[in-house]
């Protein structure tokens, strides 16, 4: 008879899970078996310590709502969300670089023309996005669908507003690239912010002394027929978060210069009411399969059309 003792436990733990019938989900139990039970020995981990994880798991888990997804952010915190895009993007083979899709994405965007003012309704400075998608060459990808998304001027998400359900998406759209892999769109510029603190990630990230913020970005999430979808920001240069991101999303080759304006003409020849700025970035699609990500909550149901 196996004896259940610190020695022994995990070994048996391990065994249980050998019938198994689905090699891969047996190898990811085993080992998240094996790597928990090591944390507990390498901590001491003591009843009181052990209890509080559970009761911030469930909290965490309360948290979740049909437009908030609570764990993606504390996987974002951690690093982990970042270290799963890492490794399962390690040879870009010049491709743009990707990141994380954040905890915001509500799945697919109501499709607009191009030169829609996504943020119509909205104060901020006005910004104007102009992009291009091609293969690794250089060569246009017509068709491609773009969905974008981002905060607005006070740092809010439109999900995260009360208006959400009855005004529906802002500062979120599709838009589909023409035949010289071109899109573009008006919008506010973005400002940084920080990830929602009232929940008990952010009270993790206040208990330990880090701070919350985001630098100012746009989310892209590119597909393309036969090209890998691509998850990304665009981060504004300039941002004095740029390098302390509390989810660890920045990399150099993400940051545009984003400039100010004051030509009366915006490049898609209609007129600015005011100075404006300018974001101009390319997107290198890498060949192979794939799907555009599902977001991990429920839509509401006034999000249908989006």
């Amino acid at each position: 008879m196996t004896q259940f003792n610190e020695a022994e436990l995990t070994d048996a733990v391990v065994a249980s899970f050998d019938q198994t019938p689905d090699s891969r989900v047996k190898f990811l139990l085993q080992e998240l078996v094996t790597s928990l039970h090591d944390y507990v020995r390498k901590t001491h981990l003591t009843f009181d310590e052990w209890a509080a994880a559970i009761e911030f798991l469930t909290r965490t888990g309360q948290t979740c709502t049909a437009s908030r997804q609570e764990f993606i952010l504390l996987s974002d915190v951690l690093g982990v969300s970042m270290l799963v895009d890492a490794i399962n993007h390690r040879e870009r083979a010049g491709a743009t670089e990707t990141t994380v899709l954040g905890p915001f994405y509500v799945g697919e965007h109501r499709q607009m023309p191009h030169g829609t003012d996504i943020s119509a309704n909205l104060k901020g400075e006005k910004m104007f996005v102009q992009g291009r998608v091609t293969d690794l060459s250089g060569a246009p990808l017509a068709g491609a669908a773009v969905d974008v998304w981002h905060a607005d001027d006070e740092g809010f998400y439109d999900s995260q507003r009360p208006a959400y359900a009855a005004d529906g998406p802002s500062s979120r759209a599709r838009f589909i690239t023409d035949a010289d892999g071109r899109f573009f769109f008006r919008t506010i510029l973005p400002c940084s912010y920080p990830i929602p603190t009232d929940g008990p990630v952010g009270q993790l990230i206040l208990a330990t002394k880090r701070h919350p913020m985001r630098p100012a970005h746009v989310h892209f999430l590119v597909d393309a027929a036969g090209y890998e979808p691509l998850i990304t920001h665009v981060f504004i240069g300039g941002d004095a978060y740029l390098d302390s991101d509390v989810v660890f999303g920045v990399k150099d080759e993400l940051v545009a210069t984003v400039s100010q304006q004051t030509d009366p003409v915006m490049p898609d020849g209609k007129l600015a009411a005011s100075p404006w700025h300018l974001m101009t970035y390319e997107f290198r699609m890498k060949p192979g399969a794939g799907t555009a990500p599902q977001p991990m909550l429920a839509k509401p149901a006034t999000a249908a059309a989006e």
